[in-house]
């Protein structure tokens, strides 16, 4: 499958070509970028564009960042194109923690890689890059892990996220921005 993630039109094409596939087993959200305007779409709406319409995986793995810790609530940013980055990962947590409590049968997390040595993270980062990418696999693949649902992770432990992506409120103000948004339901 191929696309461009900052494109409203191939991001729905992507979602066709994985229609193709079927049901996947898991679903690795693992693009982004840094900088505005593209962070709000590649890191926050691609995903929940993609995951409102592809059949929902068994798995739903997010790519967040320590970062997002100090993102922003004000989710008018979002319409008016301004979100940063620290935004961008704070409403992704949150969508993923969001669809924990959707749907049964459906298990989502969020991952913080760390700052690791990629092109995004530059090749002084002092992170390890692979255990940037283990969390994501050990997820993806394993049914032991605890929380099953709704954790936010950093080298396969859990963390506390900000206090906004737990807060049911918080999750479904952003879930109704994003649909309006984009004119996709999340269901």
């Amino acid at each position: 499958m191929t696309g461009d993630l900052a494109e409203m039109d191939e991001i729905r094409g992507i979602a066709r070509q994985a229609a193709e596939f079927g049901r996947f087993d898991a679903v690795i959200h693992n693009a982004g970028v840094l900088h505005a305007p593209e962070a709000i779409t590649v890191n926050t709406i691609a995903p929940h564009v993609l995951t409102a319409l592809m059949d929902k995986p068994a798995r739903l793995i997010y790519l967040s960042s320590s970062m997002h810790r100090t993102g922003s609530t004000d989710l008018s940013r979002l319409a008016a194109g301004t979100a940063s980055y620290e935004d961008s990962k704070l409403w992704v947590t949150t969508l993923a923690l969001a669809c924990a409590s959707r749907w049964e049968g459906t298990s989502s997390h969020a991952v913080d890689p760390g700052w690791v040595p990629t092109r995004m993270g530059g090749a002084g980062a002092p992170d390890d890059l692979t255990a940037g990418h283990r969390t994501q696999q050990w997820l993806a693949t394993r049914c032991d892990v605890t929380p099953s649902s709704g954790g936010y992770w950093y080298h396969q432990r859990t963390q506390t996220p900000h206090p906004a992506a737990k807060d049911p409120e918080f999750q479904a103000h952003l879930v109704l921005a994003l649909e309006s948004h984009t004119g996709v339901p999340l269901g």
